[in-house]
């Protein structure tokens, strides 16, 4: 059933998933499903809804990553990082959160897919000093674009982007973007059946 459903969710958003990818989706999905009782990592508790919530959603952005080196902030259980990071095997993704239920979670996905380009690093971001910069910084969990700026300023090399996904843009939102920073493409993103907006905004520094 949900085999199926993503088969055909992939279908509709145009993205090219080989079998064992479809499986390791799937499979993240189930343990997503599995945890989620016991340590109430995401707020969806229907896996057909993780499907197009938190799946389906992630690699909406797949398209666009450019570079090879990532980092998603505040990733949360993995998110949008482990889809982004089965779908593109070639592309390191670190995954930052500082709450260690989130972290032991990405460990154990890690585990069980045998995902050699993930890696989980548990801290607050302010706190975070890679030894490596990133080609992009990732994150859909920020309250607002300026935060994400302000806080993640450390994280992109010279010449990385932030990708910002977002849900309904705001105006006001956008005009507290400092001016040290410019939008360099504003995305309208369709998710299969998800009848809400999704943007992303891929920023740079003008420096």
């Amino acid at each position: 059933m949900l085999a199926t459903q993503l088969k055909h969710y992939l279908a509709e958003a145009g993205i090219a998933a080989t079998e064992a990818q479809q499986q390791q989706l799937l499979a993240f999905v189930a343990l997503l499903d599995k945890w989620n009782k016991a340590y109430n990592l995401t707020s969806v508790r229907d896996p057909q809804q993780m499907l197009i919530r938190h799946i389906m959603d992630s690699l909406a952005v797949s398209p666009y990553l450019q570079g090879k080196r990532f980092i998603d902030v505040g990733t949360g259980p993995g998110l949008p990082g482990i889809p982004l990071a089965i779908m593109h095997p070639d592309k390191q993704f670190v995954l930052l959160d500082s709450l260690g239920k989130r972290i032991r979670f990405q460990r154990q996905v890690q585990i069980e897919l045998k995902l050699g380009n993930i890696f989980s690093v548990e801290s607050r971001v302010e706190d975070y000093q890679p030894q490596e910069l990133f080609d992009g910084v990732l994150s859909r969990a920020f309250a607002s674009v300026s935060d994400m700026l302000n806080w993640c300023a450390h994280l992109p090399q010279k010449n990385g982007a932030f990708y910002a996904l977002k849900g309904q843009l705001d105006a006001a939102e956008l005009a507290e973007i400092p001016s040290r920073y410019t939008v360099q493409q504003q995305i309208q993103l369709t998710v299969p059946h998800l009848d809400e907006q999704r943007h992303l905004l891929i920023i740079t520094s003008r420096d």
